[in-house]
């Protein structure tokens, strides 16, 4: 048994080890249902696009939850910091504490923490930020998206400040529900993060 282990699964051991090069990142997204592919098929989301953009060079793990709220990701962050050691965090939460109308304060300090847990582990941030649908407001949803500008400010982190940049006010791009966007725009998405990112 040994011999065959030794034969077939040590070589390709190092065949998925060397697949990447020796400067390659692991890069973690961690975020809702937007980045999770809520409403698409396998494949098509922004993280799998990104995913295959960068593979041979960096490694992308989607670790998103459809339905995460801030206070859900802080609870699993510590984890899944563990088990993956990445070299970027992707971090796209919030928009659930927003539509449930959470207050903004909470979100604010669950937002904070994890960015103090990347800290401390030396991983870098990337924080993607997200606005509400106009009917929750001028007043809420301009103090929703000024949470992210103050975090990225404050932290001095890279920012990409909306996942839906160039069509957020475009319904037509978005599933029926009104706030999944439609497969047609997974790559505007995707390259919106790709471009806020250290790694290339």
């Amino acid at each position: 048994m040994r011999s065959i282990i030794a034969k077939y699964l040590l070589p390709l051991w190092l065949v998925l080890f060397s697949a990447l090069p020796a400067g390659a990142a692991t890069i973690l997204v961690f975020g809702d249902s937007l980045s999770a592919g809520y409403g698409l098929a396998p494949g098509q989301g922004w993280v799998a696009l990104l995913a295959r953009e960068l593979a041979g060079r960096h490694q992308v793990i989607n670790a998103s939850v459809s339905g995460e709220t801030t206070a859900g990701g802080l609870s699993r962050l510590p984890e899944a910091l563990s088990r993956h050691k990445p070299d970027l965090l992707i971090l796209e939460l919030g928009a659930n504490d927003g539509l449930r109308g959470l207050p903004l304060s909470a979100m604010r300090d669950n937002l904070q923490a994890m960015l103090d847990l990347a800290r401390q582990r030396k991983t870098q941030v990337l924080l993607v930020g997200m606005a509400l649908p106009p009917n929750y407001g001028p007043q809420y949803g301009g103090e929703f998206r000024a949470v992210y500008d103050g975090l990225a400010r404050k932290n001095k982190v890279r920012y990409a400040p909306l996942l839906v940049a160039g069509f957020a006010a475009d319904l037509s791009s978005f599933q029926p529900d009104g706030l999944h966007p439609k497969a047609s725009r997974q790559p505007d998405m995707m390259r919106t993060v790709k471009a806020a990112m250290p790694f290339k």
